[in-house]
């Protein structure tokens, strides 16, 4: 019984995300339609819209805590931990177009691991700007711009990078440093940055 419940959750889920994403305002039956649920089902697991809405909020939360772990924010060099977060951050909003665009999507957890990026960034003399907040900021807002670029954008094809994801990470990546103070061509096409005297 509690395997069917956490399937059955999953697929509403899945479903309120592609229905949501296509149309923010459909009724929730559309949304049971979409899982292969009954409209009781859907209310039996969630209360509410708004509940519903707030579970697609914390189970994109969870994958995004979950990206700053396996990136490694606190260890890893900073240009690879920037590199790698956004490419995961790409593959999540492109999958949660709806709960992306949630505030509730992104708690202090995930604000404090990116600030932390942005510290060692400085740190590291890789950019000027001081403010890991301020950095954070043009992180995000410029996530938001970068993701809505159409597929076939010339702000993309100027990357010479085919994949879409690796694409869109490699232009973030790089307007990011340069709005930041940095150098983008002081490192390699891994990430890894050149040697040298940190800024204090």
């Amino acid at each position: 019984m509690r395997a069917d419940a956490e399937r059955s959750t999953a697929r509403i889920l899945e479903a309120a995300e592609d229905v949501l994403a296509d149309d923010a305002a459909a009724p929730l039956e559309r949304i049971a339609d979409a899982a292969g649920v009954a409209r009781a089902t859907l209310h039996r697991r969630f209360s509410s819209r708004g509940a519903l809405i707030d579970a697609l909020a914390a189970r994109l939360n969870e994958r995004y805590v979950s990206a700053l772990a396996e990136t490694r924010v606190e260890s890893a060099p900073p240009l690879v931990a920037l590199r790698r977060l956004t490419e995961t951050v790409f593959d999540l909003k492109l999958g949660h177009r709806f709960a992306a665009s949630l505030p509730a999507a992104v708690t202090p957890d995930v604000l404090a691991g990116l600030d932390l990026v942005f510290a060692r960034l400085h740190d590291a003399g890789m950019i000027t700007a001081a403010d890991p907040t301020w950095g954070r900021r043009i992180f995000l807002a410029l996530l938001h711009e970068v993701a809505d670029l159409p597929a076939g954008a010339p702000t993309l094809a100027a990357t010479g990078i085919d994949d879409e994801i690796d694409a869109r990470t490699e232009l973030h990546v790089r307007t990011v440093l340069g709005a930041l103070g940095g150098d983008p061509a002081r490192n390699d096409e891994r990430g890894a940055p050149e040697t040298g005297t940190p800024r204090s």
